[in-house]
């Protein structure tokens, strides 16, 4: 992808062609599926995954393309938790933003802007956030942008992206605030919500950061407001979560993915993922382009289920996790792996083979003085 995930102009659309080969890889019948904030920062955890990063870059519904495959997703939002979630977001920003400028201290609320975002299209929308963002930065003043929209390149192909508001300060600093429904007690929440937020607010910042590059004066703080319910009540508190991590690793991350176009030319011709097409193939459409699972997977993509399947029929040891996998070099399957560990094959100089065949021996003198053998 562009070397350039800071700065810069917005990304630019796809040549025609490239448009053209992704709609095939969807289908005739099938809109793009939206690239959300969430979506990428579970690509950018694991970029080495050529198949979700060609088919969230070509928009395809991988929850439907799933189901297709006998292998449907089994999480996603609930009902009333999305409507929970949007009013308790109604609510942080009625009148104005009135509580949400109360929690950044912020001593005149009703001085704070609030212009009007809304254009033609999702180029249309991020060209005109760019531009209000610009002007609230030369006003010097507190400005509340709801749901504005913004623009990152990933694998060559732009995305577009909407978080739940970005305030500019008077000193010209950009700060994003995400809004959970999830409950923040005794000023501390579930930790593993807390990181999925601050993952997601990640790529907000980066997005920002090109807009911030090209307007005078501006800066991207690398800390968010995240604001959630206050213990068991619906009062909106906030709490500031630093994401300097988070975005130094997404932005590496994003880096390393490889261009869908790439992806796409090494795809057999006429291959596509359009869900109307019988589950034969598809399923060969799907294991043609290489995927990199791993149990994280099950808690981010559609297809983790699907994957699972495949990487335990071939025995593959990314099915026991990174960790393991990491910790056992050049064995790629468990055979491989049960097979050095009984010294019927493998280099006895290889740390793994070695540490293998010890656990096998400490395991089978346990088992002897315990009398199960």
């Amino acid at each position: 992808m562009s070397e350039s995930l800071d700065s810069g102009p917005p990304p630019q659309a796809p040549t025609t062609a490239l448009r053209q080969r992704l709609a095939e890889l969807r289908g005739p019948a099938a809109q793009p599926h939206p690239l959300d904030a969430r979506a990428l920062a579970a690509l950018a955890a694991n970029p080495g995954c050529k198949r979700r990063a060609l088919l969230d870059g070509a928009g395809v519904d991988k929850a439907a393309l799933a189901s297709a495959l006998g292998s449907p997703a089994a999480f996603g939002q609930s009902q009333f938790a999305f409507m929970r979630g949007n009013a308790f977001e109604a609510k942080v920003k009625a009148d104005g933003g009135k509580e949400l400028t109360r929690l950044l201290g912020v001593d005149t609320p009703a001085g704070v802007r609030v212009p009007d975002l809304s254009a033609a299209g999702p180029e249309g929308r991020a060209a005109r956030t760019a531009l209000a963002l610009r002007e609230a930065t030369a006003a010097k003043a507190w400005t509340l942008l709801d749901h504005p929209m913004l623009a990152l390149e990933v694998a060559g192909s732009p995305a577009y992206l909407e978080p739940d508001a970005v305030v500019v300060h008077p000193d010209g600093q950009w700060t994003v605030v995400e809004i959970k429904s999830f409950p923040m007690i005794d000023a501390s929440a579930d930790a593993a919500k807390v990181g999925a937020a601050a993952r997601q607010a990640a790529v907000y910042v980066l997005a920002l950061e090109r807009v911030a590059a090209l307007t005078g004066g501006a800066q991207v703080a690398h800390s968010v407001l995240l604001v959630c319910p206050k213990d068991f009540s619906n009062l909106p508190t906030a709490s500031v979560i630093d994401v300097r991590k988070q975005l130094s690793v997404t932005r590496r991350q994003l880096t390393r993915l490889t261009r869908i176009e790439d992806i796409a030319a090494a795809l057999p011709k006429g291959t596509t993922f359009d869900v109307e097409r019988p589950a034969e193939e598809l399923t060969a459409a799907v294991e043609s382009v290489s995927a990199a699972y791993a149990p994280e997977c099950l808690a981010a993509c559609e297809l983790a289920f699907h994957c699972r399947d495949r990487a335990r029929e071939s025995g593959a040891v990314e099915a026991l996790g990174r960790g393991v996998r990491g910790e056992l070099g050049g064995l790629t399957t468990i055979g491989d792996v049960l097979a050095a560990a009984r010294g019927a094959s493998g280099d006895p100089d290889d740390p793994a083979v070695a540490a293998l065949r010890r656990a096998a021996a400490l395991r089978a003198e346990a088992l002897e003085a315990a009398g199960c053998r």
